[in-house]
């Protein structure tokens, strides 16, 4: 993984643990085109892995997490993502697989990432 993918993983962790308290134990991210797709493993809290023991607890914590997120990043895009890969965002794309503690991120910019 390059410097750039690296940098690009610290900034989503560091939103995420601003977001929901944890940040994933896990994060990889590939480039390509004017996409970063971000695939993170290890995202939920204690609290939440209790919650979703129930299949009612699954959809309340997978629809807070992917509301959320898109909310959050709607609202406000961290400077420092757009300046890495020179490019403004324009969508993000988000679902989490709560029994698998995963979830991946789909992050598309005005112009192809190098």
């Amino acid at each position: 993984m390059g410097k750039k993918e690296t940098a690009f993983n610290d900034i989503v962790r560091k939103m995420r643990k601003e977001i929901f308290g944890k940040g994933p134990e896990r994060i990889f991210t590939h480039f390509v085109e004017n996409m970063a797709v971000t695939t993170m493993s290890g995202i939920l809290t204690p609290t939440e892995k209790f919650i979703a023991k129930s299949q009612e607890g699954k959809k309340v914590i997978h629809s807070a997490r992917t509301e959320m997120i898109r909310d959050v990043y709607r609202q406000e895009v961290p400077e420092e993502m757009e300046e890495l890969v020179g490019s403004k965002l324009l969508h993000l794309f988000s679902d989490a697989k709560i029994e698998e503690d995963m979830a991946v991120s789909v992050f598309i910019f005005e112009k192809p990432i190098v």
